[in-house]
This record gives C-alpha cells, sequence and structure tokens, in this order.
C-alpha cells in the first residue's frame, strides 16, 4: 500500500512553523514527514533556512505515531558521516524508532560554506558509500576506528545507540546512483517518476524497497495563483539537477531564473484548485511503482495545502 507523506521545506518555512505543520500533517492522516536539510534556500523569496537536525529532534517530541525522514542529508562535506550516525541514532531514539535516513550525494548551494573542495559527482558517490559504511558500523554499537579513502574515525562509539536498525534510502537519478544504492541502501528516493529507477533498484539489490518520490503540487485557489506561487518559489526546478547541484549561492539562482517565466513552469506541476489535476500526478508516480510518496505544496499557506490533501486527495488515494 503506497503511504504518503508531508514535505516540511526548510526553505520555506521557520523551524517553529516547521514543528507546527508537522503536527498538523500528522493529524491529517499522513504516513510521515520528509524534511530538507539545507543551509541555505534556494530563492530569496524563500527565505529561510533552519537546522534541520534541531527541528527534527522538536518533532520527534511533539508527534506520536508519524514517520519521520531526510529528504535529503548530505552526509559528506558540510558534516562528517560520524556526526550524521549520532544524529540519526538520537532521532530513531527520540522518535520511538520513526525515523529513516535519506541521503544524496548534495548541491553546492549548502556544502561549499565550510571552504571545503566541491567535488565531482563520481567522487561524491564514492564519499557517500563510505559515509553509509560509517552509519552502519556505529549504529552496530560497540567502540570502532575507520581509516577510509576519504574519512577517518577514531576510537569512537554512540552510547546512545539505535535500538533498531536505521532504514537508509539513497537519492537515484540515474543508473550509476541506482548500483550505489542497490549496494549500500535499503531503498531509494527520486524526483521524477521513472519506473526504471525502481526496477533497477530491485533487480540489482534484490530487495524490495522502499522507492520515495517527491511531487510537487502548486496547490492554490485558482490555476492563475498556483502558476504565480509555482514560479515565486519553484522556479529554480526549470534548470535541472545538472545546473541546481552546481550553483554556488542564492544570488547565483536569482541570476540564473531570471528569464524564467510563469508560463515555462507549465507541466512541470499540477497547479490550482482541481482535486483530479494534482491526483493525476500522483498518480502517475504510483503507477511506476513509488510506494512513499511526499506531497510538497510550495507556499504560506500550509494550513490550506494539509487540508487540501486530507479531505480532496486521501479519500480518493485510499
Amino acid at each position: 500500500m503506497t503511504k504518503f507523506g508531508y514535505k516540511l521545506m526548510t526553505e520555506e518555512h521557520g523551524p517553529k512553523a516547521l514543528v507546527a505543520n508537522a503536527v498538523r500533517a500528522e493529524q491529517a492522516g499522513f504516513d510521515f514527514v520528509s524534511i530538507s536539510d539545507h543551509f541555505h534556500p534556494w530563492l530569496k523569496s524563500q527565505g529561510h533556512a533552519p537546522f534541520a537536525w534541531s527541528v527534527l529532534g522538536a518533532i520527534a517530541h511533539a508527534t506520536e505515531k508519524v514517520g519521520i525522514t531526510t529528504g535529503l542529508t548530505c552526509p559528506i562535506i558540510r558534516y562528517h558521516p560520524a556526526i550524521i550516525a549520532q544524529a540519526a541514532a538520537t532521532i530513531a531514539i527520540m522518535s520511538d524508532n520513526r525515523f529513516s535516513l535519506a541521503v544524496g550525494a548534495g548541491e553546492r548551494l549548502n556544502e561549499h560554506v565550510t571552504g571545503e573542495l566541491w567535488p565531482s559527482t563520481p567522487v561524491r558517490h564514492e564519499m557517500l558509500a563510505e559515509a553509509i559504511d560509517i552509519f552502519r558500523m556505529l549504529w552496530d554499537g560497540g567502540l570502532h576506528s575507520f581509516e577510509g579513502s576519504f574519512y577517518d574515525v577514531d576510537h569512537a562509539q554512540l552510547y546512545d545507540a539505535p535500538e533498531q536498525p536505521i532504514t537508509v534510502t539513497v537519492g537515484v537519478s540515474g543508473e550509476k546512483s541506482v548500483a550505489l544504492a542497490a549496494e549500500k541502501a535499503d531503498g531509494i528516493m527520486a524526483t521524477s517518476p521513472e519506473a526504471s529507477l525502481v526496477k533497477q533498484f530491485k533487480k540489482k539489490s534484490g530487495k524490495p524497497g522502499p522507492a520515495y518520490g517527491e511531487v510537487t503540487l502548486a496547490w492554490a485557489a485558482t490555476e492563475e495563483e498556483g502558476r504565480r506561487i509555482a514560479h515565486d518559489r519553484f522556479r529554480f526546478g526549470a534548470l535541472g539537477w545538472s545546473v541546481n547541484s552546481e550553483l554556488r549561492d542564492v544570488e547565483g539562482f536569482e541570476a540564473a531564473t531570471q528569464f524564467v517565466r510563469p508560463e515555462d513552469l507549465a507541466g512541470s506541476m499540477p497547479m490550482g484548485p482541481d482535486p483530479e489535476v494534482h491526483l493525476k500526478a500522483i498518480r502517475e508516480w504510483m503507477d511506476a511503482g513509488y510506494d512513499h510518496l511526499v506531497l510538497l505544496g510550495p507556499g504560506d499557506d500550509q494550513e490550506g495545502f494539509i487540508a487540501f490533501c486530507e479531505n480532496e486527495l486521501f479519500p480518493k488515494l485510499r
């Protein structure tokens, strides 16, 4: 059965609002929440970027049953993998094992802030594979040292290790990232409804998933307002991942998107108030084999978006 998640966009909402939105999402019947892990927003109009792990601690305490995941954390440059292993273990304990960790190779927008070199994609994938090995090593408990190609761990032990194995999913976009996920992770997370990604993962890993997908829904009272919100908050999506992962800062995204028009986003996401338009987009993911769908509603009116999902979408999806 497909599970539906609510996207906690740290780029668009402050820390207190994110916690309140997570509580409301649980009340509305979402199965899980997925939080972005950013140092910067994509665009000035988004205007936020609180520390995701502090927010996760508050959400774990403020909710009772909703699942919790990251979407995505880059554990290889801005963070050391041992720190993410500790953070994930803590949230798993605080949430009574409701937490899973979704990781990816990151964007320069967030990872350049410490002054470290921004590696090529193949190198970042190698770093990510090593980071996952470190997670699992530390989560198993006991004292560990590790000398890798990219990271060292010197006599580290998690004294609050997770009580149950933490599910690890990897963001994928093509054959190489799927191969990495099949070797190191339990599941995948994607941003386009490509059935081939799910099929490749299951074939190479022999694992059933989970397969996460992120569906952007520009819900609004009118189609015109939906187009406005999509352009104001999500026009960076028109650039494509090869650009989005490489631009350095908010100013770069502002410059790169200055000629993107609202009409250029037509077809990239459903817009407006019609449930059937949004349901069509969601079912495309379901038909492609994704069993965990994160519903992302850009804009300030999150209460309206959550209520729309609760009253208009869920009765027809379940």
